[in-house]
Formats: C-alpha cells, structure tokens, sequence
C-alpha cells in the first residue's frame, strides 16, 4: 500500500504544494515539525505495514531534526516499510544499504535541522529588538488574573478555580504570584 504523510506548522497553511502522487491512504497535520508528539505522524507510523511504502514530499516535513529523522526512518524500516522522500528523491527500503543515499539523507537532514536552528535565533534577534525599542509586548494573556484572584478571594482552591475557569493549576498559581 502507497501511504502518504504532508504536514505544515500552522493552521494558516495548506497542503497544496506536498504532491504525492497516488497514495492510497494520505494522513496530513498542521503541526509544527519541532515536536515528535504528532498524532497523524505516530498513527501512520502504526498504521504502516510490511510491504507498505510511505511517500513524504521532502525530509524537513517529517522532522526538524537529524536524530529525530533517522529514527523514524529507522522505526519505518524495521517494520519493513521503504520511506521515499518525493522532493530529494531519495528511497529508504529495509535490509538496503546505499551509502550514497544514506550521506545524501544525513547531509540534508543536517542542513534541515541548521535551518530550524538560524530561523530560530533570527527570530530571537527581532524579538529582542523589538523588546528594546519597546514594540514588541508578546502575546496578549490568555488567563484573566483578576478572575482567578476573585475566586481564590471567595475560598476556592487552586484545582476548582482551575476547573471553572478551564486552565491548568500551574497556571492559577501563577497568575497568583503576578
């Protein structure tokens, strides 16, 4: 069976430019790469069988980082399912060693991983920058700290408020100590 796996970070984004071919089964999310705690990711893996072959339109759409990658290339293989990469056609198939192929598929997945790496110290940069010239704010609070005060002035405990207001107890706590 043709599997298929796209992915994108944001929910602003789609899938458009991930072309696959024909694949029986496509199982897509709008994630960020960053995390190995994807839930389309982890169900194809299951999912997969001996003999299946998985299709991803380029290495950083299944992760972000080299070790990350090689693993669930690796965990793909030992279930005996070949891993094809569209983009930098490059075909991962159990038992098979192609040194070539395995450099190319390292080299990029390190360059994959540099990348994430400079966007995010870019990112950090402009942030500061924009702190320093008093732009930047973040994000508006998600938590109402006067609501949470209100119901711990009334009695309740730091597991109820939570519970009426729909937020972890970390966060009562600190909206507490603001």
């Amino acid at each position: 069976m043709r599997i298929g796996y796209r992915r994108v970070s944001t929910q602003d984004q789609n899938f458009e430019r991930q072309e696959l071919g024909d694949c029986e089964k496509v199982f897509e999310e709008k994630i960020t790469g960053a995390k190995r705690d994807r839930p389309a990711l982890k169900e194809m893996v299951e999912w997969a069988r001996e003999g299946d072959e998985v299709v991803v339109h380029s290495l950083d759409r299944l992760a972000r980082d080299l070790r990350d990658l090689q693993s669930i290339v690796q965990e793909l293989n030992d279930k005996g399912v070949t891993v094809e990469f569209a983009q930098e056609k490059l075909r991962f198939s159990p038992g098979s060693e192609d040194p070539l192929s395995r450099l190319q598929f390292q080299m990029m997945g390190a360059f994959a991983e540099f990348e994430r790496n400079i966007i995010r110290k870019r990112q950090a940069e402009g942030i500061a920058r924009a702190k320093a010239k008093g732009v930047y704010k973040g994000r508006k609070p998600s938590i109402d700290a006067e609501a949470v005060r209100e119901l711990r002035g009334k009695g309740l405990g730091a597991s109820e408020i939570a519970r009426k207001l729909g937020i972890g107890r970390a966060s009562v706590y600190r909206a507490l100590n603001q």
